[in-house]
């Protein structure tokens, strides 16, 4: 996708003569207050069980960095790819999908609650970094890949439904962040000692990467063995994606952005086998790890500071800060309060829930 043949941005604005508008856009996100706040946003394992473990914002460096190799390879635009993948996770609340949850929950008759669907109200309306609109005002292509992460085109995003397909940069950031979460989760799993080497050598995709490590390296400890199996998966993972997705091109003849928009098949994907394999993988962090009986109590208990938060907030709007209450009357309660929420990060919301119900606290923790 051409940065000159891009739709535009909501607001409009001279272009710059040093940057594409996708180059301005990734730039944009990264100084965004909601891309610094992923920094202390759960990704599996809340950010204080150690300091090792992925956050929202490493997962989203990982899903940058493997979708612009993929791009690269595809001849795609990486630009854009780039911008897609650093913006895909700004709406997501503290406390990961658990999280995410307990707002849409609290939110039941109100809207709901979505975090891609609230990624787009952020880069439109609640980033507020320029005197002359709302939000960072993105190009009608990377809002786009927001809206096609979210699946829905009811209400204000029907202009988005008329397009046909989504872009192949959109499609490539899709994969790549599936691609980039079942890996890492094998590692910091591993890492947690929440899952064993013995029960990854139990799925066949992390077994075979295992396998061509110790026939290059001999024995290594398990630590090391684990780090350059997963690096080993995330490889064979592209390898196999881009021949495939390149085959794909060949035998629907795509050669322009309009033949993409046109197509009636996904054009980004793996091989049927591994796919397979790939499903298998998933399952299993599903059932080992997700379940796992302490991610659980973190998930819990994130759902459980949030509700309070909520139901307190609501019950007297006066104790949100003046920036928010602002916001009661122009979205209503509900939702300017599930905003101010889903913006906190995991320990901002430990410290505002200690300040509503801690006695003697003011959320700084102990003095």
């Amino acid at each position: 996708m051409p940065a000159a043949q891009s739709r535009g941005r909501r607001h409009p604005e001279p272009e710059s003569p040093h940057r594409s508008a996708y180059q301005r856009d990734r730039d944009r996100i990264v100084h965004s207050t909601a891309f610094r706040r992923l920094e202390y946003k759960t990704q599996v394992f809340v950010n204080h069980e150690g300091d090792h473990y992925r956050t929202r914002l490493t997962h989203t460096l990982e899903v940058a960095q493997i979708s612009r190799s993929v791009g690269r390879l595809l001849g795609l635009n990486e630009d854009l790819v780039e911008a897609i993948a650093l913006s895909h996770d700004l709406g997501h609340p503290p406390y990961g999908h658990a999280g995410e949850d307990e707002l849409d929950a609290r939110m039941a008759g109100h809207g709901g609650f979505d975090h891609n669907r609230h990624c787009l109200r952020i880069v439109d309306e609640i980033e507020h970094r320029y005197p002359a609109f709302p939000g960072l005002n993105l190009t009608w292509e990377v809002r786009e890949a927001v809206v096609r992460h979210y699946g829905r085109f009811e209400g204000d995003l029907a202009e988005f439904a008329s397009v046909g397909a989504p872009l192949l940069e959109a499609q490539v950031v899709d994969i790549g962040d599936s691609l980039a979460y079942d890996n890492h989760d094998l590692d910091d799993g591993f890492r947690s000692g929440y899952l064993s080497l013995g029960e990854l050598l139990e799925v066949e995709l992390f077994a075979s990467a295992a396998r061509s490590v110790r026939e290059r390296h001999g024995d290594l400890p398990e630590r090391l063995l684990v780090a350059r199996a997963v690096s080993a998966l995330i490889d064979l993972q592209i390898v196999d994606l881009v021949a495939e997705t390149s085959r794909r091109l060949r035998e629907e003849r795509i050669g322009s952005v309009e033949a993409v928009r046109g197509a009636r098949v996904p054009l980004v994907g793996f091989t049927e086998p591994l796919a397979a394999k790939k499903r298998a993988l998933q399952s299993f962090l599903h059932e080992r790890l997700y379940q796992h009986y302490r991610c659980r109590r973190m998930a819990e208990k994130g759902k459980r500071f949030l509700g309070a938060l909520f139901e307190e907030y609501l019950r007297e709007p006066g104790q949100l800060p003046p920036e928010h209450l602002r916001r009661v009357g122009e979205c209503g309660a509900h939702r300017a309060i599930c905003d101010y929420l889903a913006g906190m990060t995991d320990r901002y919301c430990l410290q505002e829930y200690q300040r509503l119900f801690v006695p003697f606290s003011d959320g700084a923790g102990p003095r």
